[in-house]
């Protein structure tokens, strides 16, 4: 039970005395490369480890994260001792531990194979969270495990967190990122606990309004109602029409950066652009060049695939490789991320630009998402995608962390503290050398047999 003192500090009674303007902590399982990981950052949180497998993965989230601690490792071999020893944790009480532990043989696209390997990472999941005994957890996956046979699967989750005294909502919750000020359809389940001495978070209400798609043969949306109780959730135009043609530059053809010349932001894109401040973002500053285009390799076309792009109708698919193009007045569908190179290393479809006949850029993705500009990602379309495709949405996970900030009781601060992005040679590591810059003595991740070009 929460309580304050004349000072308007919080403290637990019978349990470590948490201060009404301190950040509490936090700890990342499986964290790509870092949308949960920011999203608790600008409710307030500082995330002071994170777990991530994939070398390539685990050094991007360095470099966004530089001033907390990535352990690159598997879940798997990873123990509650190490989390605290390797980051600044120590002996600290924890107040939340996330993460979204992969679930291919649950999601909807895949197979739905409940001896599907990757599937004993939510157990792994369950053993950390039980060992580190944080007050609260948040798992995140796929809406398919909510699905007939599996939901016997997630019951089993919920049992064994409630047999180790830890409440949990009966009914979890599926969230549509477009709820949430994301620009892109996304429905991802929510399961939240709690220790019983804290009040369990509900989950967060609908904050935006996407708009509503007419009918198929008509393939344009309406506008939100003008009497609607919520701002209208932001459209593709509004996230991406700012951004440099990337065809017209021809050093994007064999890097990823670019100086160039920006449109007219919408609001949406000037908050991710740092041209405006956000009130209730509560994350460190990162030092940014206003003029640098980022993760804005282009992708080599076929004439005949330009031709069938161009053809294709915005908020329709192109007829031979499925791919959907983009409507300016609508929202991206889900990003998908593809499979690894030790599960086939195939490239995920990915949508066509709404204006230019071509697929879009992981910078682009990247706002489609609610990545700011100065997140970086891998310098190369593969690791690129496959980066924004496996996250959550930062605003899909501020959502989530503000609910919990809110039950603490704390008062998010903005910190004064700027950092420099410096150490780029994170960006473009080949497996190898991420390897070796982790220290890893064998092979994390098998290698990618092929190359996918469109």
């Amino acid at each position: 039970m929460a309580t304050s003192n004349q000072n308007g500090d919080y403290t637990w009674q019978g349990n470590l005395a948490l201060s009404r303007h301190q950040r509490p902590i936090a700890v990342d399982l499986f964290a790509g490369a870092g949308g949960m990981t920011l999203g608790f950052e600008q409710a307030g949180f500082d995330v002071l480890a994170a777990v991530e497998l994939d070398p390539i993965h685990a050094s991007v989230h360095e470099y966004n994260f530089p001033f907390w601690t990535t352990l690159c490792k598997s879940v798997t071999e990873t123990t509650a001792q190490e989390i605290r020893e390797l980051s600044t944790i120590g002996d600290r009480d924890i107040d939340v531990v996330f993460g979204g532990p992969p679930c291919q043989g649950f999601s909807i696209m895949g197979k739905h194979n409940l001896d599907d390997e990757r599937n004993s990472l939510v157990l792994h999941f369950i053993r950390l969270v039980l060992d580190l005994q944080p007050k609260f957890f948040v798992m995140e996956n796929v809406r398919g495990i909510t699905i007939g046979r599996h939901k016997k699967f997630l019951q089993s989750i919920i049992k064994k967190f409630k047999s180790h005294n830890y409440q949990v909502r009966e009914s979890p919750k599926v969230l549509n990122a477009a709820n949430y000020g994301v620009p892109q359809n996304r429905q991802r389940l929510f399961l939240i606990g709690s220790r019983p001495e804290f009040i369990l978070p509900d989950y967060p209400q609908a904050l935006t309004q996407p708009p509503e798609k007419k009918k198929k043969y008509q393939k344009k949306y309406h506008q939100v109602a003008r009497n609607s109780p919520l701002p209208p959730t932001p459209t593709v135009k509004e996230a991406i029409s700012d951004i440099p043609e990337a065809n017209s530059y021809p050093e994007l053809e064999y890097r990823d950066w670019v100086v160039a010349d920006y449109g007219q932001p919408s609001e949406y894109a000037s908050k991710l652009r740092n041209l405006t401040s956000v009130q209730d973002d509560y994350s460190y500053r990162r030092e940014h060049n206003l003029k640098l285009l980022t993760c804005s390799r282009r992708t080599k076309h076929t004439p005949q695939t330009i031709a069938r792009f161009a053809t294709t109708s915005p908020g329709t698919s192109d007829r031979i490789s499925h791919f959907y193009r983009l409507d300016l007045d609508g929202l991206c569908s889900t990003l998908r991320a593809g499979t690894a190179s030790n599960h086939g290393a195939f490239t995920s479809p990915r949508p066509i630009h709404p204006i230019t006949p071509r697929c879009i850029t992981v910078r682009e993705a990247a706002r489609l998402h609610s990545y700011p500009d100065w997140f970086m990602f891998h310098s190369t379309k593969w690791h690129g995608f496959r980066q924004i495709g496996n996250s959550v949405p930062p605003l899909l996970a501020k959502a989530v962390a503000q609910k919990i900030i809110h039950v603490l009781g704390v008062v998010p601060n903005k910190p004064n503290q700027q950092y420099h992005l410096a150490k780029t040679e994170l960006l473009h590591f080949k497996m190898s050398q991420a390897e070796a810059y982790h220290h890893l003595e064998t092979r994390a991740i098998a290698r990618r047999q092929r190359d996918i070009y469109l």
